[in-house]
């Protein structure tokens, strides 16, 4: 059942954030803290996916089946098997808070949607690894943490030997930065202005 779930999450999850950010547009009542707060968030979540994708490229991109050509285990993918889902949750959350929409119910509200939508979907990429790649994925499994870090050294045996390209890196979140863009100027102008739609 998770596993179909996690299917599901996954080929939608460019469109699953939707009504969490319709909402903390409706409901947003940003201030000057929660703006500066939410980007400093936003910021660090945005770090990780960058240093993810650089190692992982575009494959990252794809709204597919569950799958991948290769296990990769550097960088912080050896603090974390799901960099790219902990800096989601993480900028999620950090828009949330620039919004300071019906804080901090809609906040931890979002959290546990979003740790939800990535367990399902961790699941799901996990069975595909453990048939994939078999034994080396055990051993990642075994030395790195699925999203709370681990910091164990990885074995030789199971390093990736990838060359990370941070311009690849680049390229491949520029979808992911005009969101991010997108978003902060409409809280920006909605705090300037003094705009409330929804009042709570």
């Amino acid at each position: 059942m998770i596993k179909t779930i996690g299917h599901f999450l996954f080929k939608n999850r460019s469109y699953t954030p939707l009504p969490f950010v319709f909402l903390i547009i409706l409901f947003a009542d940003p201030t000057l803290l929660s703006i500066i707060s939410g980007i400093i968030l936003v910021i660090t979540g945005e770090v990780i996916r960058l240093w993810a994708v650089s190692y992982a490229g575009s494959e990252t991109r794809t709204t597919g089946s569950v799958g991948g050509s290769q296990l990769v285990t550097q960088g912080p993918y050896s603090i974390t098997r799901n960099p790219l889902y902990v800096g989601n949750v993480i900028i999620y959350i950090g828009v949330g808070i620039m919004s300071n929409a019906i804080f901090p119910y809609l906040q931890i509200l979002g959290f546990i949607y979003f740790l939800f939508q990535y367990y399902a979907i961790i699941i799901s990429e996990e069975d595909y690894l453990r048939q994939t790649f078999t034994d080396k994925f055990i051993i990642y499994e075994k030395t790195v943490g699925r999203l709370f870090p681990k910091f164990k050294k990885v074995p030789e045996e199971i390093n990736s030997n990838i060359k990370p390209s941070l311009t690849d890196g680049l390229n491949s979140e520029k979808r992911t930065f005009n969101s991010i863009v997108i978003i902060t100027l409409i809280i920006l102008i909605i705090y300037y202005f003094k705009i409330r739609i929804f009042a709570f």
